[in-house]
C-alpha cells in the first residue's frame, strides 16, 4: 500500500537548533515500513533535510508537498505552540507544521475518508478531540499505557543494533563524566529540581539541550543544544543519566528515545519510580525515588565502572529494551494499517 507520512523534522542529522527527538528512531521506522513490510512511503511536507540541512536523501525517499493519491495517511501529531506555529505564514520564527497538518486532515481524512493513523508521540492530542471518534481514524501513543481508545506504538530500536550491542565493550569505555542529561526543558522543572539538580551539586555533569530558564540552578553546567551526532558521543563518555518526564507522559509510562540512546551507548538510565511501569524498562537497582537515591546509585555505579558488574548491568538494561524492538512495532503498525483499511476494501500484505 502507499502511505502518506507527515512529520516535522529530519530523517538525517538535521540542524542543531531543533527540538526534533525523532531523528533517533524515525528513519528506523520508515526503513522498516518500506523494506520489511513492503509498503511505499511518500512524505507529505517540505524536504527539510535538503532545504535546511543540505542533506540530499531523494535517492532513497520521496517527498511531495501536494496531495498525491495514498491508501493511508500517517501523522506524527503536531499541536499549537504559541509564537511558533500559530503565527502568520512567513512571519519571523514561524513553522508551517500545524498548517500543513490541517491541510492534510482536511484533504484526506475529512473530505476523502482516507484511513488515518495519528501517532500522538507527545501525548498532546486532546482527550475530547473529535478525531478520536472518527471511524476511519486510529490514534497511537508511544506509551506503555495508552489512553482510552488508543493503540500502543512505541519508539523503535533497530533489531540488529540491539542484537549486536556488546555490554562488555561498552563497559570498557573510559567514562570521565559521572552524570549527563540530554534533552529539552519542556515541563521538566519539577523533576529536574527533585532528581537531577541536587546530584549535580555534588558530581561532575553536563546538561545539553534547550533550557531557557536556568537561574534557579546556578551550579548546573548547561551547554545548550548540541549537534545530533554528538548525542551518542556524549553518552559514551557518561556513566549515567536520569530519565526526566513531564507528568502527563510519566503517568502513561512513556519512555522516549532518550532511554535507548543512552543504553546503546552504555550510559545507564537512572529512572524515577513515578514513571509508570519503570520496572518493565530498567533493572530494579536503577529505579529511584529522590535525589539521595540518585547519589547512592551514582556511587554504586562508580564502584562498578569498567568491571564485570558494570557489563552485567548494561547487559540487563539492553535486555529491558526488547519491548522497543522495531520488529515488534512493525507488527503492531501492520495490524493497525490492515484494520484501518479493511472496511474500505482491504489490502494484501506483501
Amino acid at each position: 500500500m502507499r502511505i502518506g507520512y507527515s512529520f516535522w523534522g529530519f530523517l538525517g542529522a538535521g540542524i542543531t537548533d531543533t527540538p526534533d527527538g525523532g531523528r533517533s528512531h524515525r528513519r528506523t521506522l520508515i526503513d522498516g515500513i518500506i523494506t520489511d513490510l513492503g509498503h511505499e512511503v511518500v512524505f507529505l511536507q517540505a524536504n527539510r533535510d535538503l532545504d535546511e540541512a543540505d542533506e540530499d536523501l531523494r535517492d532513497h525517499y520521496t517527498w511531495d508537498s501536494g496531495f498525491p493519491n495514498v491508501d493511508a495517511l500517517m501523522l506524527e501529531w503536531r499541536w499549537p505552540i504559541e509564537g511558533r506555529n500559530t503565527t502568520t505564514c512567513g512571519s519571523p520564527g514561524h513553522t508551517c507544521d500545524l498548517h500543513r497538518q490541517a491541510e492534510l486532515l482536511a484533504h484526506y481524512t475529512r473530505d476523502r475518508h482516507i484511513p488515518t493513523l495519528i501517532w500522538d508521540k507527545d501525548l498532546q492530542l486532546a482527550t475530547d478531540a473529535s478525531l478520536r471518534h472518527a471511524p476511519h481514524v486510529t490514534v497511537c501513543e508511544a506509551a506503555l499505557h495508552p489512553g482510552p481508545g488508543a493503540a500502543r506504538l512505541l519508539f523503535p530500536i533497530n533489531d540488529n543494533v540491539l542484537n549486536t550491542a556488546d555490554p562488555h565493550r561498552l563497559a570498557a569505555l573510559h567514562r570521565d563524566l559521572p552524570l549527563v542529561y540530554i534533552g529539552n526543558q519542556y515541563d521538566r522543572d519539577r523533576q529536574f529540581d527533585r532528581y537531577f539538580a541536587p546530584a549535580a551539586a555534588e558530581v561532575d555533569h553536563l546538561v545539553a539541550g534547550k533550557w531557557t530558564t536556568t537561574d534557579r540552578w546556578p551550579h548546573v553546567h548547561f551547554i545548550g543544544r548540541i549537534p545530533f551526532p554528538e548525542v551518542d558521543r556524549l553518552y559514551r563518555r557518561s556513566l549515567a543519566t536520569v530519565l526526566l518526564a513531564p507528568d502527563r507522559t510519566a503517568a502513561r509510562g512513556q519512555f522516549t528515545q532518550r532511554i535507548f540512546e543512552a543504553v546503546l551507548a552504555g550510559c545507564l538510565p537512572i529512572t524515577p519510580s513515578e514513571l509508570r511501569s519503570a520496572d518493565k524498562v530498567v533493572p530494579e537497582e536503577l529505579i529511584i525515588t529522590d535525589a539521595a537515591d540518585v547519589r547512592h546509585v551514582l556511587d554504586n555505579l562508580a564502584a562498578l565502572a569498567g568491571g564485570t558488574g558494570h557489563a552485567d548491568l548494561i547487559g540487563r538494561c539492553l535486555r529491558h529494551l526488547e519491548i522497543f524492538r522495531l520488529s515488534t512495532q512493525l507488527e503492531t503498525l501492520n495490524d493497525l494499517l490492515y484494520h484501518s483499511t479493511a472496511p474500505h476494501g482491504g489490502w494484501i500484505a506483501r
